[in-house]
């Protein structure tokens, strides 16, 4: 079990696969580590059944070795963001297809009854006593059954970790001062970069996805927290490699130059969902409120 000094502050990220912590708030974990902040990513699944999208690597060999493969490739980012990680130990759901959807696979994490699966997050909350939780919103991020899945976990496990009567043989009870909702995926975001982009001659990157937006509500209307993080993209993109099987290297995840994202949107953006503890909205710092009362109680 980690020992903590009572000044030290603490942040939690939950994820549904390996590979979403790289791609949903990496800068932001990057920047709290260099700044003497303990992170730990909670990675609910093993991410078995997730696709190959790198061509190089699309071969019998990975598919036979899948599993394998995604844990070291997951040790890998971590070292590369510098965090801890754990595993809550469930099996990826997949993404079904078709009309009408295929049921998802009998013990999968989407299907886990929260009698299941919330105490093994409660007891690493109270293990770790995290300040801060970054989850999934209502949506998932994108409806993806294991990540609408892991916001159910992550909102009933933040309340139940506080509860001194719920499974107190998991630990003494925390409670969690902020969580956080990803809202990286705006169609604010990618407009300012392309236009960025086409302003200095180039071609935009993203407009396919602005094409298929139709008429969905922009993530970035729900925005209360903006984090300066753009000098430490460049390790969210060495973590994100890092999970080869997941990342085509000459996809659109990296097809915005560096300084694009840097001049036109150099924030990682999210919404705070739960709070209690006062802090000013907008923010710009995910411990905003947090500071204070920790030192207060040190």
């Amino acid at each position: 079990m980690p020992q903590y000094e009572d000044t030290q502050l603490r942040l939690m990220a939950v994820h549904a696969h390996p590979d979403d912590e790289s791609s949903k708030g990496a800068a932001t974990m990057a920047k709290y580590v260099a700044e003497g902040v303990d992170v730990v990513v909670v990675t609910c699944t093993g991410g078995e059944r997730g696709s190959v999208l790198n061509p190089a690597l699309d071969n019998p060999q990975t598919w036979e070795n899948i599993s394998e493969i995604r844990r070291a490739e997951m040790d890998k980012a971590r070292e590369i963001l510098g965090v801890r990680q754990q595993w809550l130990g469930f099996v990826d759901s997949g993404l079904p297809e078709g009309d009408p959807l295929p049921p998802l696979p009998e013990g999968s994490f989407a299907v886990t009854p929260l009698e299941e699966s919330v105490p093994r997050l409660v007891e690493l909350i109270r293990q770790d006593r995290p300040h801060v939780m970054l989850t999934y919103d209502e949506n998932g991020g994108y409806p993806h059954p294991d990540h609408i899945m892991t916001h159910n976990v992550s909102m009933a496990a933040f309340e139940a970790a506080a509860d001194p009567d719920y499974h107190p043989e998991l630990g003494e009870p925390w409670q969690i001062s902020k969580v956080y909702y990803h809202m990286g995926m705006s169609r604010a975001r990618m407009e300012a970069i392309d236009k960025y982009i086409v302003d200095h001659g180039g071609e935009p990157v993203y407009e396919e996805w602005l094409a298929n937006w139709a008429k969905r509500r922009d993530t970035f209307t729900r925005v209360t927290t903006r984090i300066e993080c753009g000098e430490y993209f460049h390790v969210r993109d060495d973590a994100l490699r890092a999970h080869a099987t997941q990342v085509d290297p000459e996809g659109r995840w990296f097809a915005a130059s560096m300084d694009a994202q840097l001049s036109a949107w150099p924030t990682e953006d999210y919404e705070l969902a739960r709070s209690v503890i006062e802090s000013e909205i907008p923010e710009t710092d995910l411990f905003a409120g947090v500071r204070s009362s920790v030192k207060e109680t040190a």
